[in-house]
């Protein structure tokens, strides 16, 4: 008899559709079935010895809260009847109308939760505590979406629990020791993180979008062409990279897709329509490696009047120090499409990127100024200097692309201006464990909409205290003092915004919710605390009517 490995996770949803993702123990088909007679069904498809299904579920009523099962070649394997699941309220698929208010909760950086009965080293999961509070209101207030901004799982910073797992599978004194190494251990990961209680209830009742940060594969995922250079030439990485583009095409980016996607996917029919798709997925992850401009991990999803891209700021770069940029040209085409396409139909477009647009003044100018001297602005010994320096203080987000990042303040500044623009641009995004949030101004008086860079990491992890105080003083006067001394070392152009600090620097455990009616926009920022609780540390209005 099959058995529910993993899951269910509740991916995407809709006026009238959705889609349910589950592992299953062996091949089997998977069916959900809806009160009210919704229903939908899928034959698994394996991968390396794993057993998936994706199930688009049709025929849902808009404006609707419907209590789902999942069944395993007829058998209810969801929901599960023994503690603690039995104490959770019915997993439930919630279809949206027009006009309604949409609650978008974001956030990244989960490292997995130690076992139950262990000391947790970095504090309260604030998704743990979400899940807690709406199980104790099924009817209250809950997101319409949970947009998960990176470092799902980390593949090279493992608990004890996984790494006594991996010790018993090989020998760790061999690289990449207690890191990850091939697919199968990437479904340990998965695995940990996706099973603990809360976790799974949540994931099930709660709309997921994902994207991938460096740790989904290894800290600074692709940094410069000198450092791709170096991790090629280890034994190991071939696998690891492999593999993680492997897994997570699986276990996140085929639930970002629509049913209507998945129909026309390619690659997702190859997989399904052969009795083991490991090596057709395989040879699809070799090719998104040697050629990023292969594959896109970007994708858009419209709710209603608000947009939301997410937008892959790890693979899709160009290294090479002469042309470097966050996006390949195709990815910066398909952003700018998206962008454009039917301008007027939507009041708010949020941008999904891991990475934040706008940092600290200081640690901006820091990465801009190392960017000129690795491309060789002051010579080749500051060049050497700055590749080192940009490797170990992890200078590589948006700055350290500074063509990248002028084409993003150009293209907001072009959305949000005239006929049709939005009431505001919202870049959401996490990876630098705290929260803030910031606003650009431009020369010449800016756009129409309100643009606003909002970071809130992390959901389960810490930041040391040394960089709790660098990242409050890169936004002091005398750090923007530095930074333009920087800046003007390294024959840096100015950016063609500034930028302010609205609010923050917030440390802790923590998730934004974004409350979208109308042209009006809301945020609040909550932290988890020991006793199980989410506080409001920020509530703010963004635009009104």
């Amino acid at each position: 008899m099959a058995e529910l490995r993993l899951g269910p996770l509740l991916r995407y949803a809709d006026g009238s559709s959705a889609t349910v993702w589950v592992e299953a123990s062996r091949p089997c088909t998977a069916e959900v079935r809806c009160a009210g007679g919704a229903r939908g069904e899928s034959r698994t498809f394996q991968v390396a010895g794993h057993h998936y299904a994706l199930v688009p579920v049709t025929g849902l009523t808009p404006g609707t809260t419907t209590p789902y099962e999942v069944y395993l070649d007829d058998t209810r394997v969801w929901p599960l009847p023994d503690a603690p699941f039995s104490s959770f309220p019915p997993s439930v698929i919630r279809t949206s109308l027009e006009g309604d208010d949409l609650r978008v909760c974001f956030g990244s950086c989960r490292w997995a939760a130690p076992a139950a009965d262990e000391h947790d080293p970095v504090g309260p999961d604030a998704l743990d505590t979400l899940a807690g509070r709406i199980a104790a209101d099924a009817d209250g207030e809950r997101p319409d979406v949970l947009v998960l901004l990176g470092d799902q799982v980390y593949a090279d910073e493992t608990s004890e629990d996984t790494r006594r797992w991996l010790a018993a599978r090989r020998d760790l004194s061999d690289p990449p020791g207690s890191q990850v190494a091939d697919y199968e251990e990437y479904t340990r990961l998965y695995y940990e993180s996706w099973l603990d209680p809360e976790i799974r209830w949540l994931l099930s009742t709660v709309p997921s979008c994902m994207i991938f940060d460096d740790h989904d594969v290894i800290d600074d995922w692709n940094t410069s062409a000198a450092w791709l250079e170096d991790m090629r030439a280890t034994p190991w990485w071939r696998e690891r990279i492999l593999s993680g583009l492997m897994s997570y095409w699986v276990y996140q980016h085929l639930g970002n897709l629509s049913p209507a996607e998945l129909a026309t996917d390619p690659l997702y029919a190859a997989v399904r329509e052969t009795p083991d798709g490991t090596d057709r997925l395989r040879t699809f992850a070799c090719k998104a490696d040697a050629d990023a401009a292969s594959a896109r991990w970007s994708y858009r999803r419209d709710f209603g009047r608000v947009r939301l891209l997410m937008v892959d700021s790890r693979a899709a770069r160009v290294l090479q120090e002469d042309a470097r940029s966050m996006l390949d040209p195709g990815e910066e085409a398909w952003l700018r499409e998206q962008v454009r396409d039917e301008r007027g139909s939507y009041d708010h477009l949020l941008v999904g990127t891991s990475l934040p647009w706008l940092l600290p003044h200081l640690v901006h100018d820091a990465e801009a100024w190392d960017a000129a001297l690795s491309r060789g602005e002051r010579g080749a010994r500051w060049a050497r200097f700055g590749e080192k320096l940009r490797r170990k203080a992890d200078l590589e987000h948006w700055a350290a692309f500074p063509s990248s990042f002028t084409a993003l303040a150009d293209l907001f500044a072009e959305t949000g201006s005239g006929p049709g623009a939005p009431a505001s641009v919202l870049v959401l995004s996490g990876d630098v464990h705290h929260a803030y949030v910031a606003e650009p101004t431009w020369p010449t008086g800016g756009p129409d909409a309100r643009v606003l860079q909002l970071t809130c990491s992390p959901v389960h992890n810490s930041v040391p205290g040394y960089m709790r105080w660098g990242f409050r003083f890169g936004w002091s006067a005398p750090a923007r003092a530095l930074g333009r001394s920087l800046a003007r070392h390294g024959r840096c152009e100015r950016p063609p915004v500034k930028w302010r600090k609205k609010g923050g620097p917030w440390f802790g455990n923590q998730l934004m919710t974004l409350t979208l009616r109308g042209r009006s926009a809301r945020l609040r920022l909550e932290q988890a605390r020991g006793n199980g609780v989410l506080v409001t540390v920020e509530d703010t209005t963004l635009t009104s009517e």
